[in-house]
């Protein structure tokens, strides 16, 4: 029986990709598809590399959904010691990855010598892009021993720990140790990169399911209403409105609803702008909606099916598609096998508090979420 933790989540599920600012919440895990085991040796996880992993993983999980095409990545560099010099995140593409921006805030607190250990939650990167690799900057520092969460999927940037390797650098991958807590951490940082690595893998955006039910399993709110969940569930969903470049829906939820489907119940990425896909072959969606969805901070696309919508999302760069939609246009994602994770948000009867399963076809097990919370009926949407 998969072991029951309570309390609050202020960083990231360490079975599943982060989600910011959720509310209290209990977890319980059960496997979708196995995972392979990765063998294990002697490799020991200091403490403070751990704890190190877990403020990087947290850091990173706070750019998710701002740094397409790009992975949320975070990093942390410590002293002899294991003392905290520098945490630093990729925060936006184009500016400078984890490694690079923790090494600058040495070089400003004049703490450059002290650097023995960078811990990074993606391996350093080892080609010139926008910005030069990661592995030549650490390289320039007194930095040792380097340790990261999870390679490179990209082919093209991979290769960073083979190169410091050569450079006679202890590099070590959390999967190379035995330490429960590393096997942990280790799927986080998986987890966050896992929508970088489909699209680079497949061409194609992560795709989440997002579907809220009612008492009934009835995916319609009471007449005059936009939503029947909690003020906790409103904001674990706008949660995953943040983290999406995408929305995808269809034309039948924008005539009947008029959603705005931007992101109010906790604060959005600055000058975030996001793709607003609207499955309508018919032509039903009046320009005016889509005039004002502009204004709202969406590029709005009008798409005839749903592969070559998410295809063309992918081609741009896209991480991360939410499909925020009705009940017919929700099962056909479904059954075309096109999705990652399905989130289903149900209200329970008897004032009992919302629930929430997150199902993922890869990357990781099913997160059974409880808000701890009453229900206070929300109006937003």
């Amino acid at each position: 029986m998969p072991a029951r933790a309570k309390g609050p989540i202020s960083g990231s599920d360490v079975r599943g990709p982060p989600i910011r600012c959720l509310p209290t919440f209990a977890t319980k895990t059960a496997p979708l598809h196995p995972t392979s085991a990765v063998s294990s040796n002697q490799v020991q996880l200091p403490p403070s590399v751990a704890n190190a992993f877990v403020v990087a993983i947290r850091i990173a999980g706070t750019f998710r959904g701002a740094t397409a095409p790009n992975p949320p990545v975070g990093c942390v560099v410590l002293d002899a010691e294991g003392r905290s010099l520098a945490v630093a995140a990729h925060e936006r593409a184009g500016q400078p990855h984890a490694e690079t921006a923790g090494l600058a805030i040495c070089r400003r607190q004049a703490t450059i010598d002290r650097i023995r250990t960078v811990v990074v939650t993606l391996e350093p990167c080892n080609h010139w892009g926008r910005t030069p690799p990661c592995a030549e900057a650490i390289l320039g520092t007194p930095a040792r021993t380097v340790w990261f969460g999870s390679t490179d999927p990209n082919p093209r940037a991979g290769g960073g720990a083979a190169r410091l390797r050569v450079a006679g650098l202890d590099v070590i991958e959390l999967a190379a140790c035995s330490d429960p807590t590393a096997a942990e951490l280790a799927a986080e940082c998986r987890s966050l990169v896992a929508p970088f690595a489909k699209r680079i893998l497949s061409g194609k955006p992560w795709v989440t399911v997002k579907q809220a039910l009612d008492r009934q399993g009835s995916m319609i709110p009471p007449p005059g209403r936009k939503t029947f969940t909690s003020p906790d569930s409103l904001t674990f969903a706008h949660a995953l409105r943040k983290r999406a470049d995408a929305i995808l829906t269809g034309s039948g939820t924008i005539l009947a609803d008029q959603p705005e489907f931007t992101v109010r119940h906790l604060v959005d990425h600055p000058g975030k702008r996001r793709r607003l896909a609207v499955l309508d072959r018919r032509g039903r969606v009046s320009p005016s909606y889509i005039a004002g969805a502009a204004e709202r901070g969406f590029d709005v696309s009008i798409e005839q099916d749903l592969e070559t919508a998410l295809d063309q999302l992918g081609r741009e760069g896209m991480l991360e598609v939410l499909v925020e939609a009705g009940p017919r246009v929700t099962e056909s994602v479904l059954d075309c096998d096109l999705w990652d994770e399905h989130v289903i948000i149900r209200k329970h009867a008897g004032g009992l508090a919302d629930e929430a399963e997150i199902r993922r076809r890869a990357y990781g097990p099913v997160r059974h979420v409880e808000f701890t919370r009453r229900n206070q009926d929300g109006s937003g949407a």
